[in-house]
């Protein structure tokens, strides 16, 4: 069976899902699952939504805006009295009555059921596209199938039920379903992290032993670097999972970072390739003596830098730092670089959920901090060690690491 994965620019307006079947065309329907995000930027829009509920703000306008947006693609899909027009009311007629009855205090609780309708409308209008195009599925609800822990926004996956349920699917007949969704055992939806489609699509792919999974995006495959970041940079047209990996956990924004060591367990090959073009290539991710080396450039922005030292000069002991990974963990702080001294402690972290203000409120009852947001996370895998001066030139740098042959460096922001 082939899993195939379409994020959020594949079906931004009526022409985009209409390529989806031009895609499906060149590569074949058969024994397929389609993993499906919500369309362009509507998982950000319903964010705005739910900030607006919490601050007691007008969101039903921004509610019927995005209704709309959603009705406008369909008309560009199907003929008036469609059947989708009455899903996507009742859909949003479901996040109104949600946030109206709703008395949780628990703003990740609300986001999750909020935020997800934007899946679950997205693989209605291309499930029901599809069967019109005469490529014949069925239409799945990702919740009842991946089953998480109630870690709201940051769903951890309870494999064994997972796979419980997704291995009993009929792998004759072709899927389209979401991803970013999963449920709790009380069945309330937790999204998987944000980007998290990707991990959908492993998810799925790791439990029916999939032949192979196939990510669709605006580039060709997966770069040297971000071409809008980078000049330059060229195709890698096949690289390890441990390299794809490294990648990913540096930030490099094709690849979400858990998606690949699922497929690895199993040596799923999983492919990375254009929607625009899908006769081109693309990346393979895999076991490969074809495997590529090359020297890489990964910027992660919105990062912060935390300096932590002990208010007597005395060292950073094994006890201090499980007090503050305690904190990070508490708080869902992830940290992107680390380096410590024998009295100080430097850490680079991705605030995903804006608590580093919190996290530096409790560290200060026992330790001196000092804290830079707005940084940069600058890395160079692969990197040609005697010609890094290069890198250097024009950054304000304010903690750098070299580790075989990866240089990195927190910089300053524009």
């Amino acid at each position: 069976m082939k899993i195939f994965k379409f994020g959020g620019a594949s079906v931004k307006d009526a022409e985009s899902v209409k390529n989806v079947s031009v895609v499906l065309q060149s590569q074949g329907f058969e024994k397929c699952l389609l993993v499906i995000s919500a369309m362009g930027k509507t998982t950000n829009e319903l964010e705005k939504v739910v900030e607006f509920y919490f601050k007691k703000q007008d969101y039903q306008t921004e509610i019927e805006n995005i209704k709309q947006k959603h009705i406008t693609i369909s008309k560009g899909l199907f003929k008036d009295g469609h059947s989708v027009f009455t899903e996507i009311n009742l859909f949003f007629d479901d996040i109104i009555s949600f946030l109206r009855r709703t008395k949780s205090p628990n703003y990740n609780f609300v986001y999750d059921q909020v935020v997800s309708c934007g899946e679950m409308i997205s693989t209605k209008i291309v499930s029901e596209y599809l069967n019109s195009m005469q490529f014949t599925n069925q239409w799945l609800d990702a919740r009842d199938y991946i089953k998480t822990d109630n870690s709201y926004r940051d769903g951890i996956v309870n494999w064994k039920k997972t796979e419980e349920l997704i291995s009993a699917l009929d792998r004759s007949v072709c899927y389209v379903t979401q991803g970013f969704i999963g449920s709790d055992d009380n069945n309330f939806t937790v999204t998987l992290g944000r980007e998290g489609s990707d991990y959908s699509a492993a998810i799925f792919a790791y439990c029916l032993n999939a032949d192979a999974v196939t990510i669709w995006k605006d580039v060709p495959g997966v770069m040297t670097g971000d071409p809008r970041k980078f000049n330059n940079v060229s195709l890698l047209s096949n690289i390890s999972y441990e390299e794809a990996i490294e990648m990913a956990y540096y930030g490099a924004s094709v690849i979400h970072p858990k998606t690949l060591q699922p497929l690895q367990q199993k040596n799923i090959p999983f492919y990375v390739k254009s929607f625009i073009d899908p006769t081109q290539e693309g990346t393979k991710v895999g076991v490969s003596e074809k495997n590529l080396h090359e020297e890489s450039y990964i910027l992660k922005e919105n990062q912060t830098l935390l300096k932590i030292s002990t208010r007597d000069f005395s060292f950073i002991a094994e006890d201090h730092m499980s007090l503050v990974f305690g904190y990070l963990s508490k708080y869902k702080i992830k940290v992107s670089l680390m380096q410590n001294s024998a009295i100080s402690l430097a850490l680079c972290l991705e605030d995903q959920f804006s608590k580093i203000d919190e996290l530096n409120e409790e560290l200060q009852k026992v330790f001196k901090t000092d804290v830079t947001k707005n940084v940069s996370l600058f890395t160079v895998r692969n990197a040609k060690i005697e010609n890094i001066g290069k890198f250097y030139q024009e950054k304000s740098v304010l903690l750098e690491q070299i580790a075989k042959n990866t240089l990195q460096m927190v910089t300053q922001q524009n």
